[in-house]
């Protein structure tokens, strides 16, 4: 009998932790499933829900219905729409701004300005626009990859300030709004979460955070990206069919996170609620590859201390940038913009690991934590 963390580890642990093994390095390993990465998450999915005996009516209706009602599958349909029909006249409108302006400023403000409008907007429309604006710049292919993955690290981190950006705020602001109650250790617990609760707790340091990845990509691809001719990335020769089989596609990974969580939902409870928030941070980094939403969902209880809370949230949001199946603008990007997992892991992985890391000094070693008061 094996231990661990004083948990008796049983044969579908095991299995739960060689399907994550399998998610985190198959993309990068075997090509069949970087090819085809929806497919290839829906199937670990599948073994996941199976090992854990978790299927259910309501799983598979939660799985198949959930991409729709959360919004995501219609956003990304009809902005693709709108979009493909108002691509000229926004071609012609970035032209002219990359006429008239410097490209490290063009690629500083449009990182800022959807970094911050997502949480407003939706990281998903923010990811749309993200993807029509790379396309018309005259970057190289791997300066147009760099570009797209640090405008999602501050697309992934702006969404969390209003309900509206993504579906962790909306969980987290979910499980907090309670009235807080008296906990056995004579502390009261967080609750009243109301509009503004997530922007006033991580407004400071998240804003910051969004601003540091403008002026990152200012310098690290402005400064040194070699124009080119601009030419679209992606398959956009397949029209109105290419505009709704990238929708399918969004469902199905989208489909695909959710089983996962709900296979996973094993460990996460069994193991990783169980750290210390100091740890649990690091620890978080398994949202670059499983639904940062759901993690939320097993992780963010009203007992917790706002350290706690605020120090997972700060994990979950960073790490999702990582890697592709982190967060919703990273799927939508890529798979609009045909960006390989391997494409992505080259700057997405160490930038996260350097965010992390900055992160980890300001909330932990240093204890700064700053309220907006609102």
């Amino acid at each position: 009998m094996v231990m661990f963390a004083g948990e008796t580890v049983t044969s579908v642990d095991i299995g739960l932790f060689l399907i994550f093994l399998m998610v985190l390095l198959a993309p990068f390993k075997v090509k069949l499933a970087e090819k085809n990465l929806e497919a290839f998450l829906f199937l670990m999915g599948v073994f996941a829900v199976t090992i854990t005996q978790k299927w259910a009516m309501d799983l598979v209706l939660l799985a198949a219905e959930e991409p729709i009602k959360k919004g995501i599958v219609p956003a990304v349909l009809v902005a693709g729409l709108l979009f493909f029909y108002g691509q000229k006249p926004f071609k012609a409108f970035m032209s002219g701004i990359v006429k008239k302006m410097n490209l490290g400023v063009i690629i500083f403000i449009t990182t800022l300005v959807l970094g911050l409008i997502c949480s407003v907007i939706t990281a998903i429309i923010s990811a749309l626009f993200l993807c029509e604006i790379a396309n018309t710049l005259p970057l190289e292919r791997k300066d147009k990859i760099n570009y797209v993955v640090i405008a999602c690290f501050a697309i992934g981190l702006g969404a969390v300030l209003t309900p509206l950006g993504e579906p962790l705020s909306t969980i987290a602001i979910t499980k907090l709004q309670k009235a807080p109650v008296l906990l056995p250790n004579g502390m009261m617990s967080v609750g009243n979460a109301g509009f503004w609760f997530l922007m006033d707790q991580l407004g400071i340091l998240i804003i910051l955070g969004v601003i540091g990845c403008a002026i990152f990509s200012m310098f690290y691809i402005g400064k040194k990206a070699t124009k080119a001719e601009v030419m679209s990335m992606g398959e956009e020769s397949g029209g109105i069919r290419e505009v709704i089989m990238r929708t399918i596609k969004v469902y199905v990974f989208v489909a695909a996170l959710f089983l996962l969580g709900a296979g996973m939902e094993v460990i996460i409870f069994k193991y990783f609620t169980k750290i210390p928030d100091y740890v649990l941070f690091w620890v978080n980094m398994i949202s670059a590859i499983l639904d940062n939403a759901t993690l939320t969902a097993a992780e963010i209880d009203p007992s917790m201390s706002q350290r706690q809370i605020n120090a997972a949230l700060y994990g979950l949001l960073i790490s999702g940038g990582m890697l592709i199946p982190g967060n919703i603008p990273n799927i939508i990007s890529a798979g609009k913009l045909g960006i390989t997992s391997s494409e992505w892991a080259k700057l997405g992985v160490p930038l996260g690991l350097v965010i992390n890391a900055i992160y980890f000094v300001i909330v932990f070693v240093m204890g700064i934590n700053p309220s907006l008061g609102l």
